[in-house]
């Protein structure tokens, strides 16, 4: 065959979209070119040249008439037509956002070299290459825990992520800021769900990571989501034993057993080293009182305690072994080289530079599934703009410090301290403030959780108290904004 004559395979079988010489040249042969299964035989080059003028001109009618019809709809209805084109530009951004790199400088590498260098043994390279690489702008990446209970059907397959998830997060790592927030998602929560209606978003995954994305992105103030991970039930435990277990306060005596999902739980209350198994324990317990929700608080406990773990210089140094086993148990559009350099900025990050929180919203007891979590409007738009950069149509006004739920809770081992705390600040104007059961782990520092989000009032708190440390999570009372946690420095206050 002549060095000019060319196969070319498209995803669309148009003849007329080759390059004219070369279908020129093909067709002075006499021969068949075979695209997208349409087979078109042409023996001469100037019928082809006429068909392809004549193709050209009933493009240039259709062009003209398409201008002229979309002038005469702007001119009729202009509002009409400047909100469609701002919806096009937004979802073009978002389409864009998804393929933006993270990342500054990046080289170009094959699959195979991003592999060899994460999995590189020879001295520090490994090391060396995660510390040459920067994240360039905040990323916000999905993170879904695929159900347990899914994999233990006999159809489910080791690379089958299509099942509900178990746990939904949501991160926003910000390198100008120096934080990562971490925005817990209720399984339950409802939503509008595709072809399905008002569901839990439990069951958004099961139509596949773009749906899941799609769903969370629009339920969440169109939040642009640039990445997702999915999560096998095996990944936490694999990723705890690889760190060498990671410290977490329990607190509560949890024993429940399941023989249906092969589940058995026997965790002491207090502190202990978990492994693996341990871990996936403490994550799946779920106690009659706070369903779904005291999930979500255990699940942040584990977050702290890998964060805390990563911090370790012999783990930092271990990260692409530990990123390399991971692997093996997610689904996931990040590469390699992304995901050692988000785990080596986490791995380096301050403590009080992790954010976490949960959704806001409530349970119903009046609709017809009791443990479905009902979200909060007001209380979306404010964590969506304050935390992740949505954009909001109005922010909601910031509640006065005096009449927000404020729940004191004793963890200084001082009996009836909780009373006199609560008692002093009724004194002081505050007027929704009660007590909660106390902490069982003993602490230091009085702390100021900001249950729902509301940073603002926990440091106005601070203020009046001139004691105590502000974190940012959802450990706290469930029915309050802010939860006093009383450590033992409050006698000197």
């Amino acid at each position: 065959m002549p060095r000019f004559a060319r196969i070319v395979y498209f995803t669309s079988g148009n003849i007329n979209s080759l390059h004219y010489y070369t279908c020129s040249a093909i067709a002075k042969l006499g021969r068949i070119v075979v695209v997208k299964g349409v087979q078109r035989t042409y023996n001469s080059s100037v019928r082809y040249a006429q068909n392809n003028f004549r193709d050209r001109q009933v493009v240039k009618r259709s062009l003209g008439t398409l201008r002229y019809r979309l002038l005469l709809i702007w001119r009729k209805n202009p509002l009409l037509s400047w909100t469609c084109l701002t919806t096009l530009c937004v979802l073009l951004g978002a389409n864009t956002a998804l393929f933006a790199p993270i990342w500054s400088d990046r080289p170009i590498l094959s699959q195979e070299q991003q592999l060899a260098e994460l999995l590189n043994k020879q001295g520090n390279k490994s090391v060396l290459f995660a510390n040459s690489y920067q994240i360039a702008r905040p990323v916000n990446i999905l993170v879904l825990g695929i159900d347990p209970v899914a994999e233990m059907k006999s159809d489910f397959a080791k690379s089958d992520m299509t099942a509900n998830s178990d746990a939904m997060l949501l991160l926003r790592v910000n390198p100008t800021t120096q934080l990562i927030k971490v925005l817990s998602i209720p399984r339950s929560s409802m939503v509008v769900l595709p072809e399905i209606g008002l569901g839990q978003i439990t069951l958004a995954n099961a139509s596949g990571a773009a749906t899941a994305t799609r769903v969370v992105s629009k339920s969440l103030n169109n939040v642009p989501i640039d990445r997702y991970l999915r999560i096998r039930p095996h990944g936490l435990r694999e990723l705890v034993n690889a760190l060498g277990g990671i410290e977490v306060f329990v607190p509560q005596s949890m024993s429940y057993q399941d023989a249906s999902q092969k589940l058995i739980i026997n965790l002491e209350k207090g502190w202990q080293t978990l492994n693996g198994d341990e871990a996936q324990q403490f994550a799946r317990f779920q106690d009659k009182e706070n369903g779904d929700l005291g999930r979500v608080q255990r699940q942040q406990l584990l977050i702290k305690a890998l964060k805390n773990r990563l911090t370790n210089p012999a783990i930092i140094v271990r990260l692409p072994q530990i990123v390399s086993i991971v692997q093996n148990y997610v689904d996931t559009n990040l590469s390699p080289e992304e995901m050692l350099t988000l785990a080596t900025f986490g791995a380096r990050l301050d403590a009080q530079n992790l954010q976490l929180l949960m959704l806001p919203g409530n349970l119903s007891s009046l609709s017809l599934d009791p443990s479905s979590y009902w979200l909060d409007p007001g209380g979306q738009d404010r964590v969506m703009s304050e935390y992740f950069g949505a954009k909001v149509l109005s922010t909601p006004k910031a509640r006065s410090l005096s009449t927000i739920k404020i729940a004191v809770q004793n963890a200084s081992g001082q009996p009836s301290l909780s009373d006199r705390v609560t008692d002093k600040l009724k004194a002081q104007g505050l007027e929704n403030v009660y007590i909660t059961s106390d902490w069982q782990d003993q602490l230091a520092q009085t702390e100021i959780v900001v249950q729902r989000g509301d940073l603002k009032a926990a440091t106005e708190l601070q203020k009046v108290l001139g004691l105590g440390k502000v974190e940012v999570e959802a450990t706290g009372d469930l029915d309050s904004y802010l939860t006093l946690r009383l450590g033992k420095d409050w006698h000197d206050n």
